[in-house]
């Protein structure tokens, strides 16, 4: 059973005058495709794919099994599946990847931990 209370919010932030952004909350639940010309932000748990066409958030308390794919992707929670990144992936110092990742830009803070394959390319916009 797919149950998921997204809120879609506009928010100022680029040049064209405003970016959709998709939040999962905490008490959130997907299961599923979930694919966005936008930001996600998610604190909740997924279990699927992800593509969004702006940058991905994944919160400190997230669980995430699902393949990722971002402008920029943050990670800050528990994420086991493969990232793509097409600019920068940041790993933050709760973060927890079990999984392959693409990327151009690799931020691993202290206390993150990566477990998988790294392949580097260039920057996509």
């Amino acid at each position: 059973m797919a149950q998921a209370e997204k809120t879609a919010v506009q928010a100022a932030g680029n040049q064209n005058g405003s970016t959709n952004v998709v939040s999962l909350g905490p008490r959130d639940v997907l299961q599923g495709r979930l694919e966005i010309q936008g930001d996600l932000k998610i604190a909740g748990n997924v279990e699927g794919d992800l593509k969004a066409s702006g940058d991905v958030t994944v919160d400190s308390g997230a669980n995430i099994q699902a393949a990722i794919e971002g402008a920029n992707v943050n990670v800050r929670g528990q994420v086991t599946g493969n990232v793509s990144a097409r600019k920068r992936l940041t790993l933050g110092g709760s973060g927890r990847l079990n999984g392959d990742v693409r990327v151009s830009r690799l931020t691993v803070e202290d206390g993150a931990t990566l477990n998988g394959n790294v392949t580097m390319q260039s920057e996509k916009s």
